[in-house]
Formats: C-alpha cells, sequence, structure tokens
C-alpha cells in the first residue's frame, strides 16, 4: 500500500509542476521552514520524490524491508510508524541539518523530500526487534542509556557509510535510530488480546 501511495503522489507532483509550476510544487510537497508556512508538508513530504530515480530507490529499499516488517504487524501500525518515523526524520533534517552546516562551514536552509527517513527507520526496527537480536542483547546487560547511546554510535556509523551528495544525513540518522529504538521496544507488535504488556 505505501509503495502505490509513493506512486500517487510522484503522479500529483508530476501533474502539480505541469499545471501549476515549480512554485506550487514545492509548496505543496518540499518540506522547509518555517515549517508553519506550510504544515501539511510534514506528512506530503515523506511521500514525495524529486525524480523517477529517486522513487526507484526509495521504492526498492521499501519493498526490501517493508514486505518483511508488514506481516509482523497489522497494516494500521505499519503505515503510522512509518508516516511518524519520516515525518521525524524530516524535522529533523530541516532542524538541525543548517546547525550541522554551520559548524561545519556550510550554512543556509534546507529543503527536504522522500521516504528515505522512514525507510532507514524500518531497518533499523527489523535489526533491532528479530529474535536473535534479543537473545544477544538479553545476555548483555546494558543500562537504557547505554544502549541508546551504542544505537546511536550504529546509526552515526551506517549514515556515513550511506553518504553521497545530496542526501538527507540528518534524515537518515534520525531514522535508523528511531527504528533501533521501536525495534528493540517492538512498538509494532500487535498487542494479543488479554495479553498483558511487556515489560520494556
Amino acid at each position: 500500500m505505501t509503495l502505490a501511495v509513493f506512486l500517487a503522489v510522484f503522479l500529483c507532483q508530476e501533474l502539480v509542476s505541469l499545471v501549476a509550476g515549480g512554485v506550487a510544487m514545492q509548496s505543496l510537497f518540499v518540506l522547509t521552514t518555517p515549517v508553519t508556512h506550510n504544515p501539511w508538508t510534514v506528512v506530503t513530504s515523506v511521500y514525495a520524490h524529486s525524480g523517477v530515480s529517486h522513487l526507484v530507490a526509495n521504492a526498492v529499499a521499501l519493498a526490501v524491508v517493508g514486505i518483511l516488517l508488514e506481516r509482523q504487524t497489522t497494516p494500521a501500525r505499519f503505515h503510522a510508524f512509518f508516516v511518524v518515523a519520516g515525518a521525524l526524520s524530516g524535522l529533523a533534517e530541516v532542524w538541525l541539518a543548517p546547525l550541522v552546516g554551520a559548524v561545519l562551514g556550510g550554512a543556509g536552509q534546507v529543503s527536504v523530500l522522500g521516504g528515505s527517513g522512514a525507510v532507514f527507520a524500518l531497518a533499523g526496527y527489523l535489526l533491532t526487534s528479530n529474535r536473535l537480536t534479543d537473545r544477544v542483547v538479553g545476555t548483555i546487560q546494558l543500562s537504557p542509556r547505554l544502549q541508546l547511546a551504542a544505537f546511536a554510535a550504529i546509526a552515526v556509523v551506517v549514515t556515513l557509510a550511506t553518504a553521497r551528495p545530496q542526501v538527507a544525513l540528518v534524515a537518515h540518522f534520525t531514522g535508523l535510530l528511531l527504528g533501533l529504538v521501536a525495534g528493540r521496544v517492538h512498538v509494532l507488535r500487535p498487542r494479543q488480546k488479554g495479553a498483558q504488556p511487556e515489560p520494556a
């Protein structure tokens, strides 16, 4: 279903760009600051893409990790997690990337679109929610703070390993970190009727 939304939004982008021009397309689909000017882009930017190659790359990545997770949860939980993780990743990119850029010698306003932050969140979720990880991490006694620090270190390494020009690195880091944490607490696992909540 999410792949269908990707395609539908991309077709809408093309239509809006053709009929109303690039400025209208940007105001409807591109997340940028101040967010209050076009607040709907917090969601629409998660499904929008800059071109066919961007769409295909995210669609393939989503198909690979999404198909594994969709079977473990309900459609509503899967989609809600995807949207929330994508929105938070996009917000982190537009709010924090300029600060990181200023420290590293760059500056300026940042705009973002695409579902890669959400896809990274799904990948992170898969990494920490499986039985093997449960067994390995269960044998290592780490405080929640140390686990979070370890997840942040993993997210930094993976983000830098996948870095390329014009890639939303802060969004990728944020999405992966959210997914790693969410996977440890199994937020996508549907509750059994009458079952007691699991301790985190």
